[in-house]
């Protein structure tokens, strides 16, 4: 008797938990990124109403060297220091830091190509593409298939 509710019980558990997984993975497979190619007239517009005389990098993701900074430039394994502001392309800002550290490598496609463009001390404006972003899922302020933008100086590199 006691084993048989035992395996009720857990087969409940496993119920509950297997309905919830299914639930959010249902959630995360109905997500399709968008092309980067599909949202490049959306970034060409932003980047015309904005007064951005941006560059079409071969990945997709647009920039702006404000000032390309001199000294060592970036690699995927540098730890970076910068300070930036990213914007959803309403205007809103999501987020804004003051001398914060990373790798580079730890961080999305859009700042990992964008970044190495410039050289310690530069300055450079990125329009990311959702798919060289937060993707179709988006992540907190972000929604998904969100193209962003940053400004972005490079502080230091080591």
């Amino acid at each position: 008797m006691k084993k048989t509710i035992l395996a009720i019980f857990f087969s409940i558990i496993l119920f509950v938990n297997n309905s919830c997984l299914k639930d959010s993975n249902n959630n995360n497979t109905t997500c399709t990124n968008k092309t980067v190619q599909s949202e490049q007239s959306a970034i060409v517009a932003y980047a015309a109403a904005n007064g951005i005389n941006a560059t079409a990098h071969s990945s997709g993701l647009y920039y702006q060297i404000a000032f390309p900074g001199s000294g060592i430039s970036p690699t995927a394994t540098s730890k970076v220091f910068v300070t930036y502001t990213g914007k959803l392309t309403n205007g809103t800002i999501f987020d804004t830091q003051t001398n914060i550290s990373f790798l580079l490598k730890d961080v999305i496609s859009g700042w990992q190509i964008g970044i190495p463009l410039i050289q310690k001390g530069g300055f450079i404006k990125l329009i990311i593409p959702s798919a060289l972003g937060y993707g179709c899922r988006g992540t907190g302020p972000i929604p998904g298939d969100a193209i962003i933008y940053f400004d972005i100086q490079l502080l230091d590199v080591q």
